[in-house]
């Protein structure tokens, strides 16, 4: 794009010229075709260059390095040449006569040439466009990205709110470079955000699928998801399908349509794809193959097709794209020997020449996935050439990448420390060093926003928890979001840093976008935990969301519903506004535009709402229809019993005088599953159930019988009571510690309210050294049912 508008702006100064005085300059430097040409007029007519020919000749220039492969460029011998130090002298004397658009293409592909941001030249062009800043603030918002300081990054930000209320909104192209700039700078501004879709819903008609392909892909990137927008897109999207026929625009089409289309509309894509497969460049053949992997396509047709146009361009690719070409192949389970033996080739051999932590880290991790008896050489190198660079995520990436080498070969179960060990010792050493030297938040907190795995948790997240502890006094309303996402995500409790959170909340609750407090919240909730604030926390939150109610995406709202009924806190206005009819329809319709994954997930989050509400909520009057969803839940179930739960049945039937007393996986009304179910009569003696029970197989799964729903609604004889006993495996608490999760807890509120009196088991106890005999669990269940003390 920046390429074509230099070229035009050459053009256009030309015949703005006139066509009675040919510039002869402007020819000359039009009709080069390699840098020596370039810096060969420029040196012959140093005294008669405008700005205008500045301008044009820089644009050349990096329009020549653009042309080539990263590999190949020369920025750095074309940076050194004297000429080119003339022209930067004579731009930098020339700024003032510069329009707005010479102004930043000029700033940008300086930059681009690899100027030092702190050169005087460069620190000129911004101040200068400062200045003009109302007619070219989007274009100069991406072009300076890369230099930007948190408090210029705040001035663009506050300019461009304004300037987006006062500008022709048919201008979509504003907005969009406000997106680019905003995932330069990896920062979501949510507010900014929000008024840029607005732009975009007005204008959905006018856009081509290439525009709707950049702004979900920037969307997707910056985390932010509109069902306004996905819905209008799709729609538009659909009507742009019969002309979309070139590889250009069809690939831009299926990319962005296909993952949100039906199931009918995706076979015609995938169909048309096939026809076009050979006309694919390289590029547009790895933007299909990303695709296809993420709807989990199974047309080995097409993978082939593609795969050949792959195969045909290995040599175009470069090392990232390589990656999510394998990556991508890999997850598709697609098989083609031959072509993953060149893959692994071309990786390890950009492998060798690489020096960039993050290219080196996704490297290391593809070629893992790969078929290998052992860990090459190349990587173990390469990778301790780099590893004191890496950030905390690059570091958790290579260890689980080198961690999988060391489990799949033999050879290192029986010998001494090998050199992956030794690099996974070295990969924890950085870590710890990393962690210890912090003293930013925001780029810890940037560092630990995608980690993952079991090495992180078992060799840096208590290191990671205590520098935040450490950092505790930067914690403000402008990253509360991400310390409560990352808490929430590895599942540590807190109380510290979760009382941190809570008073900071608290206090800025109007500096908080709306759309932050569902995220902000759920550690409170999905780890059952109440600060001494807690009524005030729920309370100014649900204040913050309220006015809000209808801005929120459907599937979004619900989530949020149900992650305050987790916390025993149930909102009318917000309940009554998810039961509506019509904003059940509008759900409906966001959720086959969704990710398969989020839209069984929100369905099950609404089942468990409901759930929630009927039987916490009686006076809302909201109606219990998920009864036909649950069935088929149940049946979907396999039935699986642990081990332990095993274990357990056999106990319980010696301590309740025989298996008879005992039923197994029991289905409660709302569709609850009671591990164990007993009945206990007025004198706590064990009431047996007839021969229909549910019985565990030795096939280790339930078998149902007869079992229905009126057998459990049966009344109980006077003064009996129905015992649930449930297993609490690991899943059921935080991580580091003992402490019960929200959701097991909300199911024991449930099930007493259904009548049962609740027993749970927790592994921990379970499992301990007290109890490793048969006698001391039989004590163990007397006790919990009974409450006879142990003899």
């Amino acid at each position: 794009m920046f390429r074509l508008r230099g070229v035009n702006s050459c053009l256009r100064r030309l015949l703005h010229g006139g066509t009675v005085n040919r510039d002869q300059v402007l020819e000359q430097l039009r009709a080069c075709s390699a840098e020596d040409q370039v810096f060969d007029v420029v040196g012959k007519n140093k005294a008669k260059l405008t700005v205008t020919h500045v301008s044009c000749a820089v644009s050349i220039l990096w329009q020549f390095q653009r042309d080539k492969p990263a590999q190949l460029r020369t920025v750095e011998l074309t940076k050194s040449h004297s000429q080119f130090l003339t022209l930067r002298v004579l731009a930098e004397n020339k700024i003032a006569l510069m329009d707005d658009f010479m102004l930043v293409d000029t700033l940008y592909h300086f930059l681009r040439l690899h100027v030092d941001p702190h050169d005087s030249l460069v620190q000129q062009l911004v101040s200068e466009a400062w200045l003009r800043i109302d007619r070219i603030l989007s274009t100069l918002m991406v072009c300076t990205s890369s230099l930007v300081s948190p408090r210029l990054r705040d001035a663009f930000i506050s300019r461009t709110d304004h300037l987006l209320d006062t500008m022709d909104h048919s201008h979509y192209n504003n907005p969009r470079r406000v997106l680019q700039f905003l995932r330069n700078i990896k920062y979501s501004h949510r507010p900014l955000l929000e008024k840029c879709n607005q732009i975009f819903l007005g204008n959905i008609p006018r856009l081509d699928a290439e525009n709707i392909f950049i702004i979900a892909g920037l969307y997707q990137t910056l985390q932010f998801n509109n069902c306004d927008f996905r819905l209008a897109a799709k729609q538009r999207l659909i009507e742009l399908i019969d002309s979309s026929t070139d590889p250009f625009s069809f690939t831009k089409l299926f990319v962005a349509l296909a993952p949100m289309a039906s199931p009918e509309i995706r076979e015609g894509l995938e169909n048309t794809a096939f026809l076009l497969a050979d006309e694919l460049s390289a590029q547009q053949a790895l933007a299909l193959i990303e695709a296809l992997e993420m709807i989990q396509s199974r047309n080995l047709g097409l993978l082939n097709k593609i795969a050949l146009v792959i195969q045909k361009n290995l040599h175009v690719y470069r090392p990232m794209e390589l990656s999510k070409i394998t990556q991508a192949l890999y997850l598709l389970q697609y098989q083609n020997p031959e072509l993953f033996t060149k893959l692994r080739s071309i990786l390890t051999n950009f492998l060798q020449r690489s020096v960039i932590p993050h290219e080196v880290t996704m490297l290391t991790r593809v070629l893992s996935m790969l078929p290998c008896p052992q860990i090459d050489e190349v990587v173990t190198s390469r990778v301790e050439k780099v590893v004191a660079q890496c950030t905390l995520n690059n570091l958790t990436t290579i260890s689980l990448a080198i961690a999988k080498w060391v489990r799949n070969d033999v050879s290192y179960r029986h010998s001494t420390p090998s050199k992956c060990v030794r690099l996974l010792q070295t990969l924890n050493r950085c870590g710890h060093e990393r962690l210890q030297t912090a003293n930013r938040l925001d780029l810890l907190l940037e560092e630990l926003k995608y980690v993952s795995g079991e090495w992180f948790e078992e060799m840096l997240l208590e290191e990671s928890i205590l520098t935040l502890q450490r950092m505790i006094d930067q914690v403000n309303f402008a990253n509360v979001l991400e310390l409560a996402l990352f808490l929430t995500r590895m599942n540590h409790f807190c109380s510290p840093l979760m009382d941190r959170i809570a008073s900071v909340v608290i206090k800025d609750i109007d500096k908080i976008q709306h759309s932050a407090i569902y995220a902000t919240l759920l550690p409170f909730t999905v780890m059952n935990y109440d600060p001494v604030q807690a009524d005030e926390l729920f309370d100014v939150c649900i204040q913050r969301v309220t006015p809000h109610i209808h801005s929120f995406d459907p599937h979004m709202l619900v989530l949020l519903a149900y992650s305050l009924a987790v916390g025993d806190c149930f909102p009318e206005e917000l309940v009554r506004e998810i039961f509506s009819i019509e904003f059940l329809g509008r759900l409906d319709s966001q959720l086959e535009s969704l990710h398969d994954a989020v839209n069984m997930r929100t369905r099950l989050r609404l089942m468990e709402l409901n759930r929630a509400v009927c039987l916490q909520c009686p006076e809302f009057q909201v109606p219990w229809f998920h009864e036909g969803y649950c069935q088929q839940l149940q049946k979907r179930g396999n039935g699986n019993v642990s081990p332990v739960q095993q274990q357990i049945h056999k106990m319980l039937g010696e301590v309740l005088g025989g298996i008879s007393c005992v039923r197994v996986a029991v289905v409660t009304p709302y569709f609850y599953t009671v591990d164990f179910e007993c009945i206990l009569d007025k004198h706590l003696q064990p009431l047996p159930y007839s021969k229909s029970t549910l019985q565990i197989s030795d096939r280790e799964k339930v078998s149902w019988g007869t079992i229905s729903l009126e057998n459990i609604k049966d009344e109980l004889p006077p003064g009996a009571q129905r015992v649930a006993v449930n297993f609490l495996d690991s899943k059921s608490f935080c991580k580091n510690s003992h402490h019960m999760k929200g959701d097991v807890l909300m199911k024991k509120r449930h099930l007493e309210i259904l009548g049962y009196r609740v027993i749970q088991i927790p592994h921990f106890e379970w499992n301990s050294m007290e109890l490793s005999t048969p006698d001391a669990w039989k004590e163990y269940l007397k006790k919990k049912i009974f409450g006879e003390p142990s003899s």
